[in-house]
């Protein structure tokens, strides 16, 4: 007995949309499994994973911290994939947008502080839209392939930011670890409560949200891109223009990107270190695909995904498991999650003599 993989004539709408909850649902089913697996009890540790860290207001808080940069991330990457414009490099961008963020605010004069919030985001902006700008131009220029060239970015970004905060920016009062000196007062975000670490930038994710369904889904230059991505046949016999969907798509992703490092500087961090990020920009790719590339489905991508963070955390603390669950989770939800669009568009059908 043997199969063949056919596309499907009509793919259900339906499944289409329940293609992410599905997804959701056997990341736990499978989570609960590994646990068992493990020797932990499954009920209690999923428990504890994904309940028990947001049933106090502090738990939610964290949640909040964590899902931010995740949701102003996905929503510039959005604009991308929705083109076929593949930026994978969403972390190496954070980092030079939280290097260059971190650089006005540590060495612009003090006559520059009462300004010194809003020119530390345009640097976190610019630093991550150039470093995204060096794909965008390698592959309007040279035809190279921006999903590798992002990703070698990363790499760089990341030695980078270990050269700078453990030599020329490392902290002379900082006991010798890897981190700069703190931000001054002028250059850190205030927390919206004084017990909790969440700042407005909660505000600007929202913001970011609507702005997303603006473009994509009010605007001609949406349009566009999405016709680029869907046909690029068509997109051009219509006069769009490939390489400029290439440059708006990874620009907006790395200036996103960018900002979200500006956040994490400005905000929880308060300073420059050797790990600026446990991996956002690469969940980030999660959560946009997870959310269908809309607005809405990227706010309820990025509150699981910071669940994911913060569940880690705790079962860290309360049953032990090594904090790298949190990268399992997140690679099952990726993992199931193309296995059920894989079906949603294709079948396997049985051939053979059986068949016959």
């Amino acid at each position: 007995m043997s199969y063949r993989i056919e596309p499907r004539r009509n793919a259900s709408a339906l499944a289409n949309l329940l293609a992410p909850v599905i997804a959701v649902a056997l990341t736990l089913l499978f989570g609960g499994a590994l646990f068992a697996v493990l020797g932990y009890p499954p009920i209690e540790t999923l428990t504890a994973f994904f309940i028990r860290p947001v049933s106090s207001m502090y738990g939610f808080t964290e949640l909040l911290v964590k899902a931010v940069p995740l949701i102003i991330i996905a929503a510039g990457l959005s604009v991308g994939f929705r083109a076929n414009v593949w930026n994978i490099g969403a972390e190496g961008q954070l980092t030079m947008g939280a290097i260059a963020a971190t650089g006005v605010g540590l060495f612009a004069p003090e006559a520059l502080y009462p300004m010194l919030l809003p020119l530390m985001f345009v640097a976190g902006l610019v630093g991550g839209a150039a470093w995204a700008g060096i794909a965008a131009l390698l592959r309007t220029k040279l035809n190279t392939n921006e999903i590798l060239v992002t990703l070698m970015l990363t790499y760089i970004a990341g030695l980078f930011l270990s050269f700078l905060v453990r030599g020329p920016w490392r902290d002379p009062n900082g006991y010798n670890f890897p981190q700069t000196a703190l931000l001054p007062y002028e250059g850190m975000l205030e927390p919206l409560d004084p017990m909790y670490r969440v700042t407005a930038s909660v505000v600007f994710a929202l913001i970011a949200l609507v702005a997303l369904w603006v473009v994509t889904a009010r605007s001609f230059a949406g349009y566009r891109l999405s016709v680029g991505g869907a046909a690029p046949r068509a997109a051009r016999y219509a006069g769009f223009s490939e390489k400029g969907a290439i440059w708006v798509g990874l620009l907006t992703g790395g200036a996103a990107a960018g900002i979200a490092g500006f956040y994490e500087a400005a905000g929880p961090l308060g300073q420059l270190s050797a790990v600026i990020s446990p991996g956002y920009g690469f969940a980030a790719i999660i959560v946009a695909f997870v959310g269908r590339l809309s607005a809405p489905g990227i706010l309820l991508g990025g509150l699981f995904l910071a669940l994911t963070y913060v569940g880690g955390e705790s079962v860290q603390m309360s049953h032990g498991i090594p904090s790298p669950i949190t990268r399992v989770f997140q690679g099952l939800l990726l993992f199931l999650l193309l296995a059920s669009e894989f079906f949603v568009s294709y079948r396997l059908v049985r051939t053979g003599r059986a068949a016959a």
